[in-house]
């Protein structure tokens, strides 16, 4: 049966709009489906760094526990270089840093520390690691230093713990006003049912009180 004007006429216009535009919605349908596929592709290999991270730091905590500290840090060192964007790489370096400063290798444990400040995706975690940061550096006897870390914008629920290292700097450099003022904060900010409020306080009282 053969078409009528009207079909015909539809049919010419689908025929002409398919010549002008047919091609770029089939290059628009294949780069939607590269989208997709690629996206699904990123998925996937987010999910196998982050099961191999989780893998990695498995071993980790198991060769802590059985104080093999080369192994510690070779693996730090993997997951910092392979697997930077998960948050086992941070954990591991603030591990390897201790085990570092426990052995009295700071300039590694400040590598490590400094690592987790620059490139850790948690808040909190580059605030423990400023905080560890700074404590070496204060170890060191390098006050300002550390005094200029403690300054970083941070999580609220470290300024007990920043304003307590900062009064023991402030203590060493002997600014005892200075340093009064600043434990005075850290028993401000920390748990009225927190053991460590308690050698707050002894710090505080060690300093005498203010002159008048």
């Amino acid at each position: 049966m053969a078409y009528d004007l009207e079909e015909q006429e539809q049919i010419a216009v689908i025929k002409d709009w398919w010549n002008k535009y047919g091609r770029l919605l089939a290059v628009a349908i294949v780069a939607v489906l590269v989208g997709v596929a690629g996206m699904q592709g990123w998925r996937y290999y987010r999910s196998q760094q982050s099961s191999s991270a989780a893998m990695l730091y498995s071993q980790l905590d198991t060769a802590e526990k059985a104080n093999e500290t080369k192994k510690v840090q070779d693996i730090a060192a993997t997951l910092a270089g392979s697997h930077a964007g998960t948050a086992y790489a941070g954990m591991a370096a603030l591990r390897a840093a201790k085990s570092f400063a426990e052995a009295n290798d700071l300039a590694n444990a400040k590598l490590r520390l400094q690592w987790v400040v620059e490139h850790a995706k948690d808040d909190e975690m580059r605030d423990i690691a400023r905080l560890r940061l700074a404590g070496v550096l204060f170890d060191e006897k390098k006050h300002d230093e550390a005094l200029k870390l403690l300054d970083a914008k941070r999580v609220a629920a470290f300024d007990g713990l920043y304003a307590d290292l900062r009064a023991d700097i402030l203590a060493a450099q002997n600014k005892n006003a200075e340093a009064r003022a600043a434990y005075q904060i850290a028993l401000e900010k920390s748990d009225p049912r927190s053991s460590y409020r308690q050698l707050i306080q002894v710090k505080l009282d060690a300093l005498g009180e203010a002159r008048k």
